[in-house]
């Protein structure tokens, strides 16, 4: 099962205490048991050196040779008692003296030692211990042992201390650790989980007014905390404001579904009626063929129509990518254009080739619209094609001589399916288009990345410029 937000937030909070729990009880415990060995280590240097003394002192008197260690040496005697006085007189407090020599007779590594001690001197510490400035810690963890080399003499001083003091603090520190880090983790999933939820309540707040949102259809309606603040306010007025694309998105849709509508019902009911009317009655062959040319006339419109809209509709990640020569599409339209109107007077103009990666389909289709745009629109006057390479691409420019539009008008154009009155007249005479020429030929713009720009004014003609990315 899969944890909410929430409660992924809480359990992060959680490890995060734990580690840094753990970070800090591990470095406070290195720093209290390296304080504590060192203070039980110069307490040792002390002791040692006060026995010392002691001890050194008691092997330069002749003794009587009754003492087994001083009968090894044959130079003193030091007994246990002597040991426990010199460990009384230096400290009561856990201090324990050991002395060891090799007995006589013995060569190398098979000579065997000999040692006198005091009682309570701990029986794990071995014998050959090695003088070093280190001490030695005693198996069971309760003594801290620093041996000397006594001067002049085989002999070696060990000394032991009580350190069970640092086995203590190891000890409740464990301890301590095994209660507060349970404890602490608990503390900081609780804390964490509260805190969750008081800075994922903007967010549930959100994703409720995003399901009210689409559950009543209203995307422009205002989200709350949208703003410049926070990441979730930057959050809510992304979402608002891609909420209010799509109401964009979907008011054009429907604009274009009614106006696509509207422009099918006409030629759809003239074709209805020419072939009603047609079967109405019986007629020479003659009447039957201008019936079937204005049918045809009909059925071409409602072709070009829904090519156009196919082509309104295409997926962009259709569009093909191949070298297109634009002079090439450019002079099929100027052609297709005198063929439609003999007596039109469109001229190409071009240097010399000029390639673009794209669509050619698209793009042919593109400047035809502007090409015939310019013709039906402005049938006295002279329409000029131009193809020319730009710099980062190449430009298609069409214009015309003609009446020109004024700034309103020239602001709509583009837009699918709008005409101006004069155009629609046109159409009810039968040369007019459905308004989809300017909108598909900016729609073929914008697929390969570029722009169609649009500049006229009443009595200055009428200019549209495509401009392709190399």
């Amino acid at each position: 099962m899969r944890l909410t937000l929430r409660a992924r937030l809480a359990l992060w909070a959680a490890l995060a205490t734990g580690l840094a729990v753990a970070l800090v009880a591990g470095g406070l415990f290195w720093a209290v048991n390296g304080f504590l060995r060192q203070a039980q280590e110069q307490r040792l240097l002390s002791v040692v050196g006060a026995v010392q003394g002691r001890v050194e002192s008691l092997l330069r008197s002749p003794g009587d040779g009754d003492d087994l260690l001083g009968s090894l040496l044959g130079v003193a005697t030091v007994s246990q008692v002597d040991l426990e006085r010199i460990a009384d007189d230096v400290d009561r407090r856990g201090v324990e003296v050991r002395v060891v020599a090799p007995q006589p007779g013995g060569r190398g590594a098979a000579r065997s030692l000999a040692s006198v001690g005091t009682q309570s001197f701990p029986q794990d510490v071995p014998l050959d211990l090695r003088a070093g400035p280190g001490a030695y810690l005693s198996r069971d963890g309760e003594h801290l042992i620093l041996v000397r080399g006594l001067p002049g003499r085989n002999v070696q001083l060990q000394v032991a201390v009580d350190a069970r003091a640092l086995t203590d603090a190891r000890r409740a520190f464990g301890q301590a650790l095994t209660v507060l880090l349970p404890l602490a983790l608990l503390f900081s999933l609780l804390v964490g989980w509260v805190v969750a939820g008081r800075l994922l309540r903007p967010v549930r707040t959100l994703e409720n007014a995003a399901r009210a949102v689409g559950e009543g259809g209203d995307l422009r309606r205002p989200l709350p905390g949208a703003g410049r603040g926070d990441e979730l306010a930057r959050l809510a007025l992304t979402m608002q404001e891609a909420f209010t694309r799509l109401a964009d998105a979907r008011d054009r849709e429907q604009g274009f579904l009614r106006a696509a509508a509207h422009d099918l019902r006409s030629p759809l009911a003239a074709l209805t009626a020419r072939v009603e009317g047609t079967l109405a009655r019986d007629r020479d062959a003659g009447r039957y063929r201008a019936d079937l040319r204005e049918i045809g006339t009909d059925i071409t419109r409602l072709s070009t129509l829904a090519n156009h809209l196919l082509l309104l509709a295409r997926d962009p990640g259709a569009v093909q990518r191949a070298p297109v020569p634009l002079l090439d599409l450019a002079a099929d339209a100027v052609d297709r254009a005198r063929e439609l109107d003999p007596l039109a007077d469109v001229d190409l103009a071009g240097s010399g080739p000029v390639t673009v990666p794209g669509d050619r389909v698209l793009l042919g289709q593109a400047i035809w619209n502007l090409t015939t745009n310019a013709v039906r629109h402005a049938p006295q006057a002279t329409v000029t094609v131009t193809v020319r390479a730009v710099p980062g691409g190449a430009a298609v420019t069409v214009r015309d001589d003609g009446p020109g539009v004024d700034a309103a008008t020239l602001a709509r154009l583009g837009e699918a399916f709008y005409r101006p009155d004069a155009s629609r007249a046109a159409d009810a005479s039968g040369v007019g288009g459905h308004g989809l020429g300017l909108a598909l030929a900016r729609h073929v713009a914008t697929l390969h990345g570029g722009t169609l720009d649009l500049d006229s004014a009443p009595g200055r003609g009428f200019t549209a410029t495509l401009h392709l990315p190399g």
